[in-house]
């Protein structure tokens, strides 16, 4: 097969769940005998534009782009899903659902058959402004009218597209990122004031739905002895917010600010923690929780869907999504009940190596492509009015 991936800043990856989704994902398809161009951001690739190189046997090709907050992305999936159409594709692939805006252009001008992985409901993001949340939310709906299989990460994004649009998905989770060694030494974590295994990690991106800010304030309302409160993680266009973190721990030695973390010092800070926590209000399925898991630490999560899919039945510990107080609780809890947290890291870490595999995800999307390539297209061929593509539907 001939596959096109639109949507994906570039690789190697550096930030963000899509990212390393197809750094894992498609040099396994390469090396099973596919072709695989993933059109990225020269932005971000740090090429020329037009320039492209190979990344495991995938040809990545660096599109126009440039640090345009709001509109990057668009401008540069635009390009990718015109560029998707000038050559002979037997798969267009769109990951997030702003890029799948576009997904008509392959629909309409070529044979290929175009899928889209819905990692989240991005349009509900905080850092997105009306304009750019109405349009990703057009991205869905186009998604639904436009995509011949659409993916889905979590049990949650399943129940959502069929409840409100009637649209059947396909339910392909993620899976954690694979860590190579670490400092066993902890140097690093020393360097900057750690004890292993006794201090809080937050490991994911400064925004506003992740609620950091609800676990700093917890973490200041408990003030447990000995502990330390860990942030590790870029900004990702929410520098305002982020600096009003960092302006309410700037004089509390117990916070501490690691910035975006890469290879040997995320694996040992990752590894030295002794509770992992992700009080997020929005997620779709969260690799940052996974590979907490799948490293044996212990988690703790706000009690949305899709982690209540990963850590119930005794796999880690829910509070109450927002609430301040049941974050408090469930941290004193968890801080003095050392050895019940311990059985449920164990639980966890047997869970995700038992259902949570990029070699078998591979397989599966694989599995996806071909049945929609053998599947003969609907009688039926879309309304291609504006009004059809992006209204067609009523949210409920």
């Amino acid at each position: 097969m001939k596959i096109a991936v639109i949507g994906a800043k570039g690789l190697p990856p550096k930030q963000g769940g899509i990212e390393h989704y197809c750094a894992e994902v498609y040099p396994r398809m390469v090396a099973q005998g596919h072709c695989v161009d993933l059109f990225a951001r020269s932005s971000y690739t740090d090429y020329s534009w037009f320039d492209y190189y190979d990344f495991w046997g995938v040809r990545v090709v660096c599109l126009p782009s440039g640090n345009w907050r709001g509109i990057d992305a668009f401008i540069a999936s635009a390009m990718g899903a015109i560029a998707s159409c000038t050559q002979q594709y037997d798969i267009v692939h769109f990951h997030a659902l702003g890029p799948s805006l576009f997904t008509c252009l392959p629909r309409i001008s070529t044979s290929a058959k175009v899928v889209v992985t819905c990692q989240g409901l991005d349009w509900q993001r905080a850092k997105w402004g009306n304009l750019s949340s109405r349009l990703i939310l057009m991205g869905e709906k186009a998604a639904v009218r436009f995509a011949h299989g659409l993916i889905v990460v979590s049990k949650d994004l399943k129940n959502y597209f069929l409840q409100t649009y009637g649209r059947e998905t396909v339910y392909i989770p993620n899976a954690p990122a694979s860590y190579a060694g670490s400092d066993p030494e902890f140097s690093y974590g020393k360097a900057i004031g750690l004890t292993k295994g006794r201090y809080i990690l937050f490991l994911g991106r400064l925004v506003p739905e992740k609620r950091p800010d609800l676990l700093i304030e917890a973490f200041l309302k408990l003030k447990p002895t000995g502990w330390k409160l860990v942030l590790a993680g870029g900004v990702s266009d929410t520098q305002s917010y982020s600096a009003k973190l960092l302006e309410t721990v700037a004089s509390n030695r117990d916070v501490v600010f690691a910035g975006e973390l890469k290879r040997n010092r995320l694996w040992e800070i990752v590894r030295g923690a002794g509770l992992f926590v992700l009080p997020s209000d929005l997620e779709g399925l969260p690799l940052a929780m996974l590979e907490a898991m799948r490293e044996g630490i212990p988690v703790l999560a706000s009690d949305i869907a899709p982690h209540e899919q990963l850590i119930s039945g005794k796999r880690g510990m829910l509070f109450e999504a927002g609430n301040v107080d049941s974050c408090v609780h469930s941290l004193d809890w968890a801080i003095n009940h050392p050895t019940e947290l311990a059985t449920m890291a164990e639980n966890a870490q047997r869970y995700v190596q038992h259902h949570y595999s990029w070699d078998q995800i591979t397989s599966e999307t694989l599995k996806l492509y071909t049945t929609i390539l053998n599947s003969p297209e609907p009688v039926n061929v879309p309304d291609l009015s504006f009004n059809r593509v992006f209204g067609f539907v009523s949210r409920k």
